[in-house]
This record gives C-alpha cells, sequence and structure tokens, in this order.
C-alpha cells in the first residue's frame, strides 16, 4: 500500500465470483439454452478465457490451489474436508496478501470447501486468516418449500422466490460490504453455491427450461469401451446416467440449467452494485468456478474425471483499462493464474513460492500465445492416481492403480473426447511426447512473457 500511495495511483479492488460445480453451459460461451445475462455483460467488458482448467476437478482441492496459487502436490489436498493449513500453515492465501497489504477483505458464501447442503451457512474451512470480514449465509437447501424430488442422484426444487437462499443471502451481505467499505481499497470473494445440488431457484428459472425440450448428450455406444478401468472405478456410480431414465436425465439438465440462470442473476445484482457506487473502474471483476460438471457426457455424471467437461472451467476477467476487453482468448489457463493476476493488477507480488502465471498479458493481448500445457490431477480413494495434460491440440491422461492405463484424445478431430488414441501404433510418438510434458510438469510448460 505505501507504494501504491506513493506513486499516486489509487488502489485497485478486486471481486471474485466463484460458482459451484458450474461448467461452461453458460449463454457467453455459446449455450443455445442456457440465459445469463449478466455473465454475457461480464464477458462482454472483460476477457471469456474458452480454454481455462482446474486443477483438480473436486471443490476442496480446487479451491485450495487457487486461493494459495500452489498445485495439489504441494497444498496436499487431495479430498475434500482437509484444511490446507495443517500441510502448510505458513502459506499466504490470494485474499491475505491483499490484506496484509492494507486491503479490507471480506468473504460471503463459499470461498474454500463447504459440504453443500450440510454445512451451508457454517465458517468450517474458510480460512479466518484471510479474511478481515468472514460471513456464511444460511440456506434452506433441501428444506426450501416448493414442489420438487429431494432424493438422490439428482435432487430438485422449484421455490417460489429467493427469500431463504444461501445465494440471495450472500449477494445482500455482498452488496452491503461494497456500500459500507466503498472508500478504502477491498478484495470482496463473494462465494455462490449454484449450480451445486441440490437444483434449487425459483419457478420462473425452471421456465425458462422445459423439462421435456432438454436435449439429451449422444454418446456412441462403444464410448466406455476403450476408458481404462483406473478411470472408470472413480465414482462408479456416476456412470451410465446413476441409472437415471431419460425423463430424470431431462429433468436434471432442467434443475442445473434454471440454477445457472439463478445463480447468474445474483451475481448480476453484486455487479450491479458496482455500476450504482460508481466503482466499476476500479475494481477487478473475476468469474469462475471451481470445476467443471459432467451431464451426461460418456454416460457420466457430476465431476471427478479427467474429461474435458470436468476439468475445463468459466473464467471471465474484466479489468479497467486492458486492451482485450471484450475479446475471448484461446490461450491455456489454469485456476492457478488467478492469484498472480489480482496481485499484478493491484500492485502486488505474490509469494516467492507461487506456482501460477499471472494472465495480464493476455488481457492486454488475449490471442498471444502462451502456456504449452494445462496440468489437472485427480485422486481417488488413495488408490487410484490420474494425472492429465492439455495442450493446443490434445489431453493426455495417466492412470495408476486399478489397472493403470492412458488416455489420448485429438481435440481437432474428437473435440468430445470419445476416440481414445493410446493404444495405436500411428500415434505412438506424440504419446511418447505428451508422456514427457506431463512427466516435465508446469515449469515447461510456462510461456516466455
Amino acid at each position: 500500500m505505501a507504494a501504491l500511495a506513493q506513486s499516486g495511483r489509487r488502489p485497485m479492488n478486486v471481486l471474485l465470483i466463484m460458482a459451484d460445480d458450474m461448467n461452461n453451459s453458460l449463454g457467453c460461451y455459446g449455450h443455445p439454452l442456457v440465459k445469463t445475462p449478466n455473465l454475457d455483460a461480464l464477458a462482454a467488458r472483460g476477457v471469456r478465457f474458452d480454454r481455462a482448467y482446474c486443477q483438480f476437478p473436486l471443490c476442496g482441492p480446487s479451491r485450495a490451489s487457487m486461493h494459495t496459487g500452489l498445485r495439489p502436490d504441494v497444498t496436499r489436498v487431495l479430498d475434500n474436508n482437509v484444511d490446507f493449513r495443517d500441510h502448510i500453515p505458513n502459506a499466504v492465501t490470494m485474499p491475505q496478501l491483499f490484506k496484509n497489504s492494507g486491503y479490507f477483505t471480506a468473504r460471503t458464501g463459499k470461498m474454500y470447501h463447504m459440504n453443500v447442503p450440510n454445512e451451508v451457512g457454517t465458517p468450517r474451512f474458510q480460512d479466518p486468516p484471510s479474511w478481515t470480514h468472514d460471513h456464511s449465509p444460511q440456506g434452506l437447501e433441501l428444506k426450501t418449500e416448493g414442489e420438487g424430488l429431494r432424493t438422490n442422484p439428482m435432487p430438485y426444487i422449484v421455490a417460489k422466490d429467493a427469500r431463504g437462499q444461501a445465494d440471495e443471502n450472500a449477494a445482500d451481505e455482498a452488496i452491503s460490504v461494497l456500500e459500507k467499505h466503498r472508500n478504502e481499497p477491498f478484495f470482496l470473494g463473494c462465494g455462490l453455491i449454484r449450480p451445486h445440488l441440490p437444483f434449487v431457484a425459483p419457478g420462473k428459472y425452471f421456465d425458462m427450461y422445459p423439462a421435456g425440450k432438454m436435449d439429451l448428450r449422444v454418446n456412441p455406444p462403444d464410448d466406455l469401451d476403450d476408458i481404462p478401468a483406473a478411470h472408470k472405478a472413480i465414482r462408479a456410480n456416476q456412470w451410465n446416467h446413476q441409472k437415471m431414465s431419460p425423463e430424470r436425465q431431462r429433468m436434471a439438465l432442467q434443475g442445473y440449467y434454471a440454477s445457472t440462470s439463478f445463480m447468474d442473476y445474483e451475481a448480476g445484482r453484486v455487479m450491479d452494485a458496482l455500476q450504482r457506487l460508481n466503482l466499476a473502474d476500479r475494481t477487478v471483476v473475476v468469474f469462475v468456478g471451481d470445476h467443471g460438471w459432467n451431464l451426461g457426457e460418456h454416460t457420466r455424471w457430476m465431476k471427478m474425471s479427467l474429461f474435458e467437461e470436468s476439468a475445463r472451467v468459466p473464467l471471465l476477467v474484466a479489468a479497467p483499462g486492458m486492451k482485450g476487453n471484450g475479446k475471448g482468448s484461446r490461450a491455456l489457463v489454469e485456476m492457478v493464474d488467478i492469484y498472480g493476476t489480482t496481485a499484478e493488477l493491484a500492485g502486488l507480488k505474490p509469494p516467492a513460492d507461487y506456482q501460477g502465471t499471472s494472465m495480464v498479458p493476455l488481457l492486454q493481448s488475449p490471442e498471444r500465445r502462451w502456456k504449452s500445457g494445462a496440468f489437472t490431477q485427480i485422486q481417488f480413494q488413495g488408490e487410484i492416481v490420474g494425472r492429465s495434460i492439455r495442450t493446443d491440440r490434445y489431453r493426455y491422461m495417466k492412470w495408476e492403480g486399478h489397472g493403470d492405463g492412458e488416455e489420448l484424445y485429438d481435440h481437432q478431430t474428437d473435440a468430445h473426447e470419445f476416440t481414445n488414441l493410446a493404444g495405436k501404433p500411428e500415434h505412438a510418438a506424440t504419446l511418447g511426447k505428451l508422456r514427457g510434458a506431463l512427466k516435465a510438469g508446469w515449469q515447461s510448460a510456462r510461456p516466455t512473457v
């Protein structure tokens, strides 16, 4: 803060909005049905990253990695319900860096891991050292009044209105923080829990997506034949559509899309407050999902796979004064890069052990060459370990445990990852190259800035 004061520049604020279990089913990413006008408007004034990837397709590990700027092998958060400070007690998180630099840092909602729905409204795992103001909004979840189905695998409730929902309360608190602290530099984390199960949203959002009109995913009949046993053993009940009938699958799509539009509405309320309070021209806005979510691709639902739909996340960054605003970027970026980006935009430096790369050059020139690979990993029950590298053209996965195995997909000809090329002799050279890139790790994939 002293350096900023001496430079005469007013500190840049940060608003970080996180959605839970959010894949790229958003209007700004070209989804033909989903209506997300507020996030679409954010994309139109910022940079939309079309190939952004999480470091671990599960809430706890992904969020710990993003907030610490460290990869899962360092945080040692390889499952939910693990506190990263048990392993790296002196880590300086992204909001903590701002707090230590004189910013007012506030959390409202789910920023680190939180079991949904059972721990909604509790502060567990939300890391008090990160925040000046720490708020866990209550939410009715499965106690919401309304029609629906309250049992697994895809419970949903059609609510009368938004009252009593955690995301409504989180947005209310975020707006209150902005109003009270608009005259001081702030880092505000607004954690929205939709579209995480149970799918709860006011009826008007369900009305946008009649279940009978939902198109189910079409997978080749032999799609699972070339997937290694290790991959198929991870949450084995999530394959084969979780035994849901086609009708139930359509209802699940309806619930997911309705919850997404409801989340967009609450995010929009917070962003509208920035405009109303004349804060938009000095506030960096970041929107990100904590990991992707399968919606029937490969007959799989939910998270915890290394397929594109589970590893890829939506990422929108709007920073005042950037030349790339209003454009899309196909650069390979990772959630671990968010820490360095917000820090640089605010004139701060992340810790020396930071393992990401600031995306600020991409905010200026979204089309520039960038990383050669993005890395995602997974671990299940301590027995199965999967590691993946996504390059410009390919996704390669290496599995250890439960039979081991490899997967190789060519996104130039197979964007849905239906054909595993790992066992085909004509792709041996590519396979060898990607094995080496995965082993070399993230350091070797960094761009020359």
